[in-house]
């Protein structure tokens, strides 16, 4: 497992998984280890994943300094991640929360970033949040789901600020509540620094006045990829997102929730490699 010295000293890791060229994936969470990603559905058999443990998640250390959770500060560490692998620039792909990492990293290295995915990323740093109306009206497309009627009262309640989150809940995050979905949550208790998490989208972190200004002139092609059935973002807030860069494309992946890579994995790696590469597979049909 390799590991670099961030700025301030702490040891961070990273996974790399498959080959080709480099693919710098941010994990959400938000402060979530990287090991839910997975090969990302089978883009490692393109790619060559680097996945980043942010600090005090995963395999890197806990900082001395709680504080740099913050996500505007971890800027620093994903700017130390492409200097330690020696690359001018490089292609990066923000997952969920980690998309306004990417979002804040691009707005202040534009000239080392290749090309950006935003996948199912909330765009906080956009000053764009999901809001409570954004994701019940997602959960009501599952109205037909065999758990819905007994899930969606907490559902509800969490959304509107009434309850907190229940693991009931689940189902609402994939598009397919199968054994892999049940199998993938499982293991989200234990990959989450609930600390961290509380300081990532604090007071500070994102300054959306700036960030949208700077990303207006960001020049590198953007994909934006939304799930069907997310609520965070629903295609139409991920859309939005999407029209503050020059060079965007936007695609909504049909059934797909806030992980598109387990619901329709072909469908999701396609995609992705048609935008990362010229020569990519054919584009797959939205309908």
């Amino acid at each position: 497992m390799p590991t670099f010295a961030a700025p301030d000293g702490t040891e961070l890791a990273y996974h790399v998984r498959g080959e080709g060229a480099p693919l710098v994936v941010l994990p959400g969470g938000p402060m979530r280890a990287s090991a839910y990603l997975g090969d990302l559905g089978g883009l490692a058999v393109r790619r060559r994943l680097v996945l980043l443990d942010l600090r005090g998640t995963g395999d890197s250390a806990v900082p001395a300094d709680p504080a740099t959770y913050r996500c505007d500060r971890l800027v620093d560490d994903v700017e130390a991640l492409r200097a330690h692998m020696g690359l001018a620039h490089m292609d990066l792909l923000g997952h969920s929360a980690g998309g306004s990492l990417a979002m804040l990293y691009a707005a202040r290295y534009p000239e080392r970033v290749g090309r950006l995915v935003l996948v199912t990323a909330t765009p906080w740093a956009l000053g764009m949040p999901a809001t409570g109306a954004d994701r019940l009206a997602a959960a009501r497309l599952r109205k037909g789901e065999p758990w819905f009627e007994e899930a969606f009262s907490k559902f509800e309640a969490w959304a509107t600020g009434a309850g907190d989150f229940d693991p009931a809940l689940a189902p609402f995050f994939y598009g397919r509540w199968d054994e892999v979905a049940r199998e993938h949550e499982a293991r989200a208790d234990k990959q989450f620094n609930d600390e961290a998490t509380d300081v990532y989208g604090s007071e500070g972190a994102y300054d959306p006045p700036a960030t949208r200004a700077a990303l207006t002139r960001l020049a590198q092609p953007v994909l934006v990829l939304a799930g069907e059935l997310d609520g965070g973002p629903r295609p139409d807030l991920a859309r939005r997102a999407a029209e503050v860069f020059p060079n965007a494309e936007f695609a909504v992946q049909p059934g797909a929730g806030h992980y598109p890579w387990l619901d329709d994995p072909e469908w999701f790696v396609r995609r992705t490699v048609a935008f990362l590469d010229k020569d990519g597979a054919p584009l797959p049909s939205a309908d």
